[in-house]
């Protein structure tokens, strides 16, 4: 390990896991919840949009940003 890299990054390297391929479940319940609700979706769909953070980050990947930190 790197001096520089972090034990998530040393994670994601050893699982071999990229970001648009991790939490398939979570992220196509979100995506949906998205497409049907429209424009009330960051409200409707926040359970989800926690959901799928959660499972990233058990991934290891550092989720910074807060989806609906734009809508309230």
């Amino acid at each position: 390990m790197d001096s520089k890299e972090t034990k998530s990054e040393t994670y994601i390297k050893e699982q071999k896991v990229k970001p648009c391929c991790a939490c398939p479940e979570t992220k196509k319940a979100r995506d949906t919840c998205f497409f049907d609700m429209g424009e009330e979706a960051p409200a409707k769909c926040y359970y989800l949009i926690k959901a799928h953070r959660e499972c990233m980050r058990s991934y290891g990947f550092d989720i910074r940003l807060n989806y609906c930190s734009f809508f309230y």
